[in-house]
């Protein structure tokens, strides 16, 4: 994958080897949730995006690395369908879009644009795809976040199923079932 070096520079560059995050840094979590979701089989575009899933922060990770405002910087390391990947999982307002994200019709909140919208369906199973590679990681590298937010999570991915791959649903069980 020729854009891994470049976005692993970019994310170096912006700091993300001096964050501390459970199981080390931020940067060691980002590597990590992209090799859980090449683990899964996902496609090039998902990976660098599990990679990059936290440059403009997100509802629950509030340190943004770059602004959204400097999108074409990202989009120049990881190309412009990954980015759009990132964008979309950080401007999430998690509370009602895990709530409606399987409705018919799913539904997405974004936070940035404060608008609602629907989703396709491969932008579904990118955000719940994305999501639980995530929130796994966090759940093997801490046994306090898996005691706190597991039965949580286990609710959100039983409701996410229908998105996930075989893979990520394996995993959920393995950790969380």
């Amino acid at each position: 994958m020729a854009a891994l070096p470049l976005a692993d520079a970019l994310l170096r560059s912006l700091g993300a080897a001096e964050l501390d995050h459970p199981g080390g840094t931020l940067l060691a979590h980002l590597h990590r949730v992209r090799e859980l979701l090449a683990d899964w089989g996902a496609r090039p575009d998902l990976q660098l995006a599990g990679l990059c899933h936290a440059c403009y922060g997100t509802d629950g990770f509030a340190t943004a690395l770059l602004p959204p405002d400097r999108r074409a910087e990202l989009a120049a390391a990881i190309g412009p369908a990954a980015e759009a990947i990132v964008h979309a999982y950080a401007s999430c307002e998690r509370a009602p879009t895990y709530r409606s994200l399987t409705a018919v019709p799913p539904l997405f909140h974004d936070r940035f644009a404060g608008r609602t919208y629907g989703p396709t369906p491969e932008q579904q199973r990118d955000f719940a795809e994305l999501t639980a590679a995530n929130e796994l990681d966090l759940v093997r590298q801490d046994p306090e976040f898996r005691a706190r937010y597991g039965p949580a999570l286990l609710g959100l991915f039983t409701r996410f199923e229908p998105l996930l791959s075989a893979p990520a649903r394996r995993t959920v069980a393995e950790l969380l079932g």
